[in-house]
């Protein structure tokens, strides 16, 4: 029997309403998440770790890929777990994008998840979190190219859409590549 994982992906102070690049109702999925987070063994928390000087900073930010203002710098408030997100004492906690020349979107580039999820006996992986159109697609399709089943949990997820309909666009491209898109509802019932 192998098991399953819920991966939240960047739920940080940065990527929330107010925060430095603010997902449009990002804190609202955080109900949504908190109710998951007790029903899998193995909880995930990913998080946008940078330094200050990281590549993807922009004087003049597009709000686009390798184009966004400072955000989620290391040690800094912005980068911390938002307050109201539920952090399991037993998660593992991944810290991406470290490196100062290279963007990270994914949570297992670079972070050894793979094989933390291998360790404890993980086959399949549910995804949510911010933000859809980028660290929660990345995460996902990395998901898939390291052997997991994985699902993106939509209504647990939000994402940046600039220009609008990158989320349809991410989702139908995840559907593509073999990612299930499915509801919290829908978790017990999805197959395995």
């Amino acid at each position: 029997m192998m098991g399953k994982a819920l991966i939240v992906v960047d739920l940080q102070n940065d990527f929330c309403p107010g925060g430095a690049l603010g997902v449009a109702g990002g804190d609202e999925i955080i109900p949504v998440i908190n109710r998951l987070v007790n029903s899998f063994d193995t909880v995930v928390y990913t998080r946008d770790w940078h330094p200050a000087n990281h590549v993807s900073f922009a004087e003049n930010p597009q709000f686009i890929d390798k184009s966004w203002p400072a955000h989620c710098v290391a040690g800094t408030p912005g980068a911390e777990f938002h307050p109201d997100l539920l952090v399991r004492p037993d998660g593992i906690i991944v810290d991406k994008g470290t490196d100062p020349a290279v963007e990270a979107y994914s949570g297992f580039q670079g972070t050894g998840l793979a094989e933390k999820l291998r360790e404890r006996q993980v086959d399949t992986v549910y995804i949510t979190g911010l933000a859809t159109d980028y660290c929660v697609k990345a995460t996902a399709l990395d998901a898939l190219k390291a052997g997991f089943r994985a699902f993106v949990v939509v209504n647990a997820s939000r994402g940046v859409d600039n220009p609008p309909g990158t989320v349809e666009d991410a989702l139908n491209e995840l559907r593509a590549a073999g990612v299930g898109i499915i509801t919290d509802a829908e978790i017990g019932s999805s197959g395995e």
